[in-house]
């Protein structure tokens, strides 16, 4: 086998649950080989150095070995390695996201009985129209 499929590749590699998906990542762009844009049905070989963008973060990679079967995590990860400089910059993001506070709406949907009282109360004491 000389070349495969890109979105093949990266479906079998794991990086895309379904080559659908990354066929689209590759239209839009988010995918390049030898630091050109990819289509989906550019060939990937041996040796060339892949950027993938993805919801798990921006990877740059070295194909190592090709495969059209999608196969269990640890077989995916012999497929390709991940370059120092990508691994370390991708861990740094993700410590500074666990940094950064959590803002999240506690509230779903409509308020409670509870919350338009609390809510009432604290339009009346601000000094509200009432």
């Amino acid at each position: 086998m000389t070349g495969i499929r890109i979105d093949k590749w990266l479906w079998a590699a794991r990086f895309f649950k379904s080559r659908a998906l990354a066929a689209r990542a590759c239209e839009l762009g988010r995918i390049e080989s030898n630091g050109q844009g990819a289509k989906a049905a550019r060939e990937v070989r041996v040796g060339d150095r892949l950027r993938v963008k993805n919801d798990s973060g921006d990877f740059q990679v070295d194909v190592l070995a090709l495969s059209d079967m999608r196969g269990p995590a640890a077989v995916a990860q012999t497929l390709y390695q991940e370059t120092a400089a990508s691994r370390e910059l991708r861990l740094k993001l993700a410590h500074e996201r666990k940094a950064m506070p959590q803002v999240e709406s506690t509230r779903k949907g409509k308020p409670s009985k509870r919350d338009r009282r609390e809510m009432e109360r604290v339009r009346s004491f601000s000094g509200g129209s009432n």
